[in-house]
């Protein structure tokens, strides 16, 4: 024991005499000027995480981020954590502050320049009537008053050796000043940008940013200058820089633009490297002439072309490290000169209460005057406005800095304006939350006028909808969502299968020719020139300046997106209506967001993708090879057809960040599908590049009964009015084990009950009873399934029988023409067996296109046996399976139409389901709860080229 003490005492003087050469044992916090980064990474680091911290919480209450930046700094400040003994001396001691605020002044310059990009000219001059009174009237009133209440202030708190007209000036700024970034963000989160509200402020915000840096850099002038001569120098040669910044350094940024290529292709390194010496440049010479550096940056910001997008993408470049470090960095320096301990005294809250008072009242004030009079806002609006302008962010902030780097302010009167800034922009989110919901909030028009426009809620009865042959409504506007490129291809195939028409012209005029005075044709054509796909680009509203940037410049994004383009490109060589439109709302709120756009734009639909399929390119040459020298097996996925939730649900193949992307993609589909009211498909690619090439499309319809399966059958009836589309409708009905699998004739239903309910004009009976699953719905849910099936299946019958009482009708003939051929390409079946979902995999596999591979060896086997030992894997097998012959010869591509049935559903699939994943793949709970389990067994089976999910309307209640 003795030997291992002497041990451990040994180490322990070897680790402190390695102490003084800084090895463990030394003080990491220390300073030291020659290895200031040691400090300068742990303030960093406190620092980040501090502010991140109480973003979190702060982001509950839908506050900017700027709070919890400027909170954290006083937390670390003199307030909170400087009484802790030796804290900062350790962590913030004097001697490193001129590191940090030489860092945190490099990134204010970016910042502003990142402001000077957000700043669009334009906005102010499409609205420069209403904005300017509110614009004008939100800097006089507030700066009047600032100026009356700078009286006192200077009397009780400041020093005499400032001028009082050096206070006065900056204590009007920072009453009238308005935080643009800031702004920009509330108008985005409140999705107000698009109402006449937000247009106004935010254009009353432009020129009241413009003008509040104007003042700040001739109070910076000012107060530099010893003597008005030299004051009157000062903003002359500004005037000078400002005017040549504007237009002979943004002819030149443009013209260089161009040369390299950056509108078109994003900002290249070389116009880059001369953005980033502009920007430095003028900041240089703004600071050398007596003004701040920022006011250089700020202009510098304005001359970025924004053509093509490219102020969006300088700032998608820049953003990340201003926001992540730079600015939590200001900010923090400006906590720690915060003390508001300081405020210790009656009086000097009383001032401080005076101080918050009289900002809110003069920016509200003024804003609220000028646009209930000016502008013609009603009080609500005028008030929405007025809270709107009163909010002061980091703006404020940076001008209170630059009065305590002037010594113009106290520490004190710095305090007081900075707790006046927080409060202020605190209660704007609330406040303009409380004086305009969505009921009352009026949104621009798409054209004409500026303010041509239409209250929330307020639209006008749904336009007359054609009919189809039965009376129904026939299905017009479909909003498509589009969020990835690679959902592109799938939103593609559904909107294809659902526009009526695609390929209407070639048809037509062969049909014409035969038929000249056809009905089908004249309807068909009719209908399909009233279909509008509203197309919604919906992007993630994240913390980053560029997304803010992206919601305010709606025009140029639609315009400009690839996404959009391509899909427009679509719809105009397929003869589709497309209305394109962009949503920048948070990931929370995305599904709400496609819902209301659908409920407010009176869709019949909502179409969504699924993930698409992931094609390796490496797996794809060895599959197809093994497809050349070994048939599939009927029933069992092929090995070539890649599984669109491999990548998330099955075992072995996602990395973290597949998953997680695909989990919050599932669960954005799910909470469309729970908010929705009207009806949703959503579209499952299966396609391979082996797919058959042929246009029309065969729809295979497993009909288990429920709501969701009625829809899809209306849904179904009206695609297949398309001369390329033809469709299998089987009716399955699960029997016992003991009892043999067959196909069952079509019930007869009574006359009475038939003509009730066919002829009923009412939709509330029965197909829209949602209730919750009693026996009594489950029997009102049957009894409709049995009505419409009847309604449908026996459409022939009654053709037939109609076209045999009048043989010698010209018009009956024409008209039974026509609803003949519409009726020979749908086929209607009724199957009873006790494995329902085996029986309808393998009905659908009959109809899945022959690829050529496949033909050749149908060849070699004709003559000869098959191979009978080949195993069927999925589930429990149906007899018959075996012999059944293919007949996707020239059926086309095979789509899969079929309910989501995750309510009322009339047969539980569950243990047939997990037997089909047995022998084909596992499927992970979340694509249960987002498809529901028929659609699911024909995933893990790998049947057809796409799945269409459908769900019918609802009343938007959640799951």
């Amino acid at each position: 024991m003795r030997e291992l003490s002497t041990q451990i005492i040994t180490l322990f003087r070897q680790w402190a005499t390695t102490a003084e050469q800084g090895l463990p044992g030394k003080d990491p916090t220390k300073f030291d000027p020659d290895h200031a980064i040691r400090t300068w990474i742990i303030q960093v680091g406190i620092i980040i995480c501090t502010a991140n911290l109480l973003a979190l919480g702060l982001k509950k209450l839908r506050q900017p981020k700027v709070i919890a930046e400027v909170l954290g700094g006083i937390i670390l400040g003199p307030t909170a954590f400087g009484q802790i003994p030796g804290f900062t001396q350790h962590i913030f001691p004097q001697e490193s502050r001129s590191y940090l605020n030489l860092v945190a002044t490099i990134g204010l310059c970016l910042f502003l320049f990142l402001v000077g990009l957000e700043i669009d000219a334009g906005v102010i001059k499409r609205n420069a009537r209403l904005s300017a009174t509110v614009a004008l009237a939100g800097m006089i009133v507030p700066f009047v008053i600032g100026a009356g209440i700078a009286v006192p202030i200077y009397n009780h708190f400041i020093h005499e050796s400032v001028e009082f007209t050096h206070f006065l000036l900056f204590t009007g700024v920072a009453y009238s000043i308005t935080a643009f970034p800031v702004l920009c963000r509330i108008l985005t989160e409140l999705k107000l940008l698009d109402t006449t509200v937000g247009i106004v402020v935010l254009s009353a915000g432009v020129g009241n940013d413009i003008i509040g840096w104007v003042l700040l850099a001739l109070s910076v002038a000012l107060v530099n200058a010893g003597n008005a001569s030299t004051a009157l120098y000062i903003l002359l040669v500004s005037i000078g820089w400002t005017v040549f910044i504007l237009f002979p350094v943004r002819w030149a940024m443009k013209w260089l633009a161009r040369e390299t290529g950056s509108i078109e292709s994003g900002p290249s390194v070389f116009f880059m490297t001369a953005t980033i010496i502009v920007l430095f440049g003028s900041s240089f010479f703004t600071d050398y002439i007596g003004v701040h550096a920022i006011f250089g940056a700020f202009l510098a910001g304005l001359v970025v072309p924004r053509e093509g997008g490219l102020a969006i993408a300088l700032t998608e470049k820049l953003e990340d490290m201003v926001s992540i470090i730079f600015l939590p960095l200001y900010f923090t320096l400006s906590g720690l000169s915060t003390d508001l301990t300081l405020l210790n005294d009656p009086s000097t809250w009383g001032f401080t209460i005076a101080i918050i008072f009289t900002a809110f009242i003069g920016k509200f004030g003024g804003c609220i005057l000028a646009a209930r009079y000016l502008a013609g806002f009603n009080w609500r609006e005028a008030s929405t406005i007025g809270s709107l302008m009163s909010c002061k962010g980091l703006v404020e902030l940076i001008v209170l800095n630059v009065g305590l780097s002037a010594g113009i302010l106290s520490p004190r009167v710095f305090s007081m304006f900075v707790l006046e800034a927080l409060v202020l922009t605190f209660i704007t989110t609330p406040l303009v939350t409380w004086l305009y919901p969505p009921r009352y909030r009026v949104r621009t028009s798409a054209t004409g006028a500026n303010f041509n426009n239409l209250a929330d809620g307020e639209a006008g009865g749904r336009k007359s909808q054609p009919r189809s042959r039965d009376g129904k409504y026939y299905k017009t506007r479909f909003t498509v969502v589009l969020d990835k490129f690679e959902h592109l291809s799938g939103m593609m195939a559904l909107t294809q299968l659902v526009n009526p028409s695609v390929l209407v012209s070639a048809w037509g005029e062969e049909q014409h020719a035969r038929q000249p005075s056809s009905i089908s044709i004249k309807s068909f054509t009719q209908k399909a020139s009233q279909v509008i796909v509203e197309a919604i680009r919906v992007m993630e509203l994240s913390d980053r300046v560029s997304a803010v940037m992206k919601s305010s410049a709606a025009e140029v994004i639609l315009r400009s997106d690839p996404l959009l383009s391509a899909f427009r490109m679509f719809g105009a060589l397929n003869d589709i209506k497309i209305v394109p439109s962009l949503a920048v709302v948070k990931q929370a709120e995305l599904a709400y967001s496609v819902v209301e756009h659908a409920k407010n734009n009176d869709s019949d639909m909502i179409m969504i993708p699924w993930l698409p399929p992931v094609h390796d390119p490496y797996e794809s040459v060895v599959r197809h090879s093994m497809m050349q020298t070994a048939p599939p097996t009927p029933g069992i996925k092929s090995p070539t057809t890649p599984n669109p939730f491999d990548m998330l649900f099955k075992s072995g193949a996602p990395s973290h960040h597949e998953a997680s992307a695909s989990i919050m993609h599932s669960q954005f589909v799910r909470a469309i599908f729970s908010q929705a009211t009207t009806d949703v498909a959503l579209y499952v690619d299966q396609s391979t590049f082996d797919t058959a090439v042929n246009s029309a499309q065969h729809l295979f319809v497993p009909f288990f009964g429920g709501p969701d399966d009625r829809a899809t059958l209306e849904l179904v009836m009206q695609l297949c009015e398309n001369p390329r589309v033809t469709a299998t409708i089987i009716r399955f009905h699960k029997r016992d084990a003991d009892e043999p699998d067959v196909a069952i004739t079509s019930p007869k239903f009574s006359q009475e009950v038939n003509a009730l309910t066919v002829a009923s004009n009412n939709p509330e009976y029965p197909d829209t009873y949602y209730g919750q699953a009693t026996t009594e719905s489950r029997l009102q849910s049957d009894t409709a399934d049995n009505i419409l099936w009847a309604k449908y299946s026996q459409l022939p019958r009654r053709n037939r029988r109609r076209s045999s009482l009048a043989p010698n009708d010209a018009s009956s003939s024409k008209t039974g023409s026509s609803k003949s051929s519409f009726e020979a390409r749908v086929e209607f079946k009724e199957i009873g067996s006790h494995a329902p979902l085996n029986a309808a995999i393998n009905e659908a596999m009959a109809f899945a296109p022959i690829q050529p591979h496949e033909e050749e060896e149908e060849e070699d086997e004709e003559g000869g046996e098959r191979d009978h030992d080949v195993v069927d894997k999925i589930g429990d097998a149906v007899p018959g399976l075996g012999n059944k012959k293919r007949r996707g010869h020239n059926k086309g591509r095979l789509v899969i139409m079929t309910g989501r049935s995750r309510r009322l559903a009339m047969q539980d699939h569950q243990r047939e389901l997990k037997d089909v994943m047995d022998g084909c793949g596992q499927l992970g709970p979340e694509v249960r709860k987002a498809l529901g389990d028929v659609a699911c067994a024909f995933v893990a089976a790998g049947v057809g080229s796409g799945i269409v999910v459908l769900q019918a309307a609802t009343r938007g209640s959640f799951e």
